[in-house]
């Protein structure tokens, strides 16, 4: 994710939430792709919490990897996230696990979402997002000899 800090969006030319659920993930197994507009972990975290999916959840808490951000460790790291819809508690991995975040939902419920780089081609973007939704997806990389050619619709994104 090679974006620089200024290159972060402003809410002025922000899009809706770049975020899909998978189909009925089975445990231990991705439940979601989110392609973030910035590195910023402040802006996208607090998009990501006020605008995810009623039907899926609430999101209390979120564990994220600090080499997917610019800006996640301030002296002690980033504890909280300020959403509009309040405070949520985040904290990292204590292992790094790049392009994961993990969600704590109200419910008691974890979903894992893959992050894709916020600079990621939109045709690369959607391209990993199929990817991943066909099932042939093993961990939080989707290596380049997965690659399928990119002829049928447009972007599936929310």
């Amino acid at each position: 994710m090679a974006t620089s800090p200024s290159s972060v969006n402003t809410s002025a030319n922000r899009v809706p939430l770049r975020m899909q659920m998978l189909d009925s993930p089975s445990t231990g197994r991705l439940g979601g792709v989110w392609w973030p507009q910035s590195r910023d972990l402040q802006v996208e975290a607090a998009d990501l919490v006020d605008h995810f999916p009623d039907q899926v959840g609430h999101i209390d808490r979120l564990l994220f990897s600090r080499p997917d951000w610019d800006n996640a460790v301030f002296g002690h790291g980033v504890r909280r996230i300020h959403a509009r819809r309040g405070p949520v508690k985040v904290g990292s991995f204590p292992s790094d696990d790049t392009e994961l975040i993990i969600l704590l939902l109200a419910t008691g419920r974890r979903v894992s979402l893959k992050v894709i780089p916020s600079a990621t081609d939109p045709v690369e973007a959607d391209r990993q997002f199929r990817v991943l939704r066909d099932g042939e997806f093993s961990r939080a990389k989707v290596e380049p000899a997965q690659a399928r050619s990119h002829t049928e619709g447009s972007q599936s994104w929310m």
